[in-house]
């Protein structure tokens, strides 16, 4: 996945699908969520209907049963008569009444108890009050949940008996004439419906939450819902001039109602769908939906990802291979498996341009090499003679002024220098070059006792870089032959190492003399052209040899300390370190 994203090409690509499989993925799961949605509303909407239908065909009963009814009095005479005693005022009133109107011939019919028996049995329950009304008064027949009724006379009709409203019921009127002179009016009878009984039978439907709303505002809550929301939006959506549509109360109150207006009293049934509630009723299908949505969006984005990765890849090796030819890195690569298209053929091309340009250089540069081991040789042959005679010559005169047990520990570090210079390899560590720059900086503190002092500081790091032999004596030497000062009575020279990102340092400083600045521009040129004819062979010999070891990723800088002496500094690439081997590891 890291390679894949490194290459800005396809890192821009992948963003766009991320973007445009999100976009789809979630356009999708809404629009799927919605339609479901859409659907639970409706099965909820045709659920109202179907439970209003069913009130509507109540109500239709009870007026079939109480017309019936009607044409049953006007049928029968004797019940006809005792409904004309019932308008007394009284009880006693009427019972007086219907007992000069019997006759011996025939029995007793009673109004009360004909109501019971037709009305009430008949409509199970549901007409639970008739009331018989003359102008300024009512009686009235009551029936409990039992069916066991209870009698009223003399009611003014403004009492709260006779109150029309849907919170106690629905009321019927029938006016009761005389049967033998139609034209005169005995009085009106009211039935009443209870609502209660009306509605308990759709208290099964599926209706959410639901109630009947009267025109004069009054509510009848269907179920045990009676919340102040219920009310609240019962009375907006019976005032809404849609039959349906959508309520919100604040920022996560959401509703959806319903209304049906009745066709035979003046009241809608409204039904109301909370939409937290319903998606909660559904959440487990919901959450599978999503699910499922985001399932295929990874599988998605993982088919994207494998296809554009397998590409990348290819791409990415060969930026790998140019940029390793670019660096000279022409080592074999590892093998790799190629798709049968336009990237794979010129990977894999590249790799045979890099296997047949190693196998041209490697012949051309090993004939450079034995040409440059030549060289060094040459140059290490200058430099040891050298070497050797200015050592003897400091012995020598140490030997003529102290005779000491001094004088041979000096030819016994001498010996072991010498060996070490013809022993070891011409590739060495810079632990081994360091032993050899100390054993002649010891020879040196032999020849100025108590006068000339050396610290050596160099970061482990470093121990184990590989170089060439014996460079740094000479550069030591340099400041002995055209630095030191032997009148001062603290002579010091400073080695220190450490590494950097990139590279690593080695500082040559002593408190010698100076260069003056002629003189030192001369010096830098000479090393800069690498010209044979100058007097600094020492310098430049180093310079030279480092320079054919390390090659370009190789620097040599000397300069004059601000308070006194030189100061050389060397600066070797780690990259070139890769490709450069010692044998000897210290």
């Amino acid at each position: 996945m890291s390679s894949f994203l490194q290459i800005k090409i396809y890192r821009h690509k992948f963003i766009a699908y991320v973007i445009f499989v999100l976009t789809i993925g979630l356009a999708l799961g809404i629009l799927t969520c919605a339609m479901l949605m859409n659907q639970w509303v409706g099965d909820a909407r045709i659920e109202a209907a179907n439970a209003f239908s069913s009130v509507e065909n109540e109500l239709q009963y009870d007026a079939d049963r109480i017309e019936a009814y009607m044409q049953r009095i006007y049928s029968n005479p004797s019940l006809m008569d005792d409904a004309r005693s019932f308008l007394s005022s009284s009880a006693e009133g009427y019972l007086t009444s219907r007992l000069q109107n019997s006759q011996f011939s025939q029995p007793l019919v009673s109004f009360p108890e004909d109501v019971k028996t037709y009305l009430y049995n008949w409509a199970q329950g549901e007409i639970t009050q008739i009331s018989l009304h003359a102008n300024h008064y009512g009686n009235v027949v009551r029936f409990n949940e039992n069916g066991t009724e209870s009698f009223m006379f003399g009611l003014p009709n403004t009492d709260d008996a006779f109150q029309d409203t849907i919170l106690k019921g629905f009321v019927y009127r029938k006016k009761l004439s005389d049967g033998a002179l139609a034209s005169h009016e005995l009085g009106e009878l009211r039935f009443l419906v209870s609502s209660d009984q009306i509605f308990k039978s759709i208290q099964n439907y599926r209706l959410g939450k639901a109630a009947a709303v009267s025109a004069s505002g009054d509510i009848y809550f269907i179920g045990n819902e009676q919340d102040q929301d219920l009310k609240e939006f019962s009375r907006l959506a019976a005032a809404n001039g849609r039959s349906h549509g959508y309520l919100s109360k604040g920022l996560f109150k959401h509703v959806f109602f319903v209304t049906f207006p009745s066709t035979k009293f003046n009241f809608k049934l409204v039904s109301i769908v909370d939409l937290s509630m319903l998606i909660r009723q559904h959440a487990k299908m919901l959450h599978s939906i999503i699910l499922i949505v985001l399932t295929t969006m990874i599988s998605v984005l993982l088919i994207i990802v494998y296809n554009m990765r397998d590409d990348a890849r290819f791409l990415h090796r060969i930026i790998q291979s140019i940029g390793r030819v670019k660096t000279a890195n022409f080592t074999p690569n590892r093998p790799a498996r190629y798709r049968r298209n336009e990237y794979g053929m010129i990977a894999r091309e590249l790799d045979d341009m890099i296997q047949q340009l190693d196998k041209h250089i490697r012949n051309e540069y090993l004939l450079k090499l034995k040409q440059q081991e030549t060289e060094m040789k040459a140059l290490q042959n200058q430099i040891n003679p050298h070497f050797l005679y200015n050592t003897l010559e400091v012995i020598r005169s140490t030997a003529l002024v102290n005779q000491d047990r001094d004088t041979a520990d000096a030819i016994a570090t001498l010996g072991a220098l010498y060996r070490d210079i013809v022993k070891k390899e011409n590739i060495i560590s810079i632990a081994s070059e360091l032993e050899l720059l100390q054993k002649y900086l010891d020879i040196m503190e032999f020849k100025y006792p108590e006068r000339f002092y050396y610290q050596v500081n160099v970061d482990p790091a470093l121990l184990r870089v590989p170089t060439v032999k014996f460079w740094m004596q000479p550069l030591a030497e340099n400041f002995f032959i055209h630095g030191f000062i032997a009148s001062n009575e603290f002579s010091l020279y400073i080695v220190n190492g450490w590494e950097a990102e990139d590279y690593y340092v080695l500082e040559f400083v002593d408190n010698g003399r100076g260069i003056d600045e002629e003189r030192l521009h001369t010096v830098r040129s000479t090393l800069s052209s690498n010209d044979s004819s100058s007097k600094s062979i020492g310098l430049r010999n180093v310079n030279t040899r480092l320079h054919f070891f390390y090659g370009n990723s190789f620097s040599l800088k000397i300069e004059n300390n601000e308070e006194a002496g030189v100061k050389i500094s060397v600066r070797i690439s780690k990259e070139v370190i890769e490709h450069v081997q010692t044998v000897d590891h210290g």
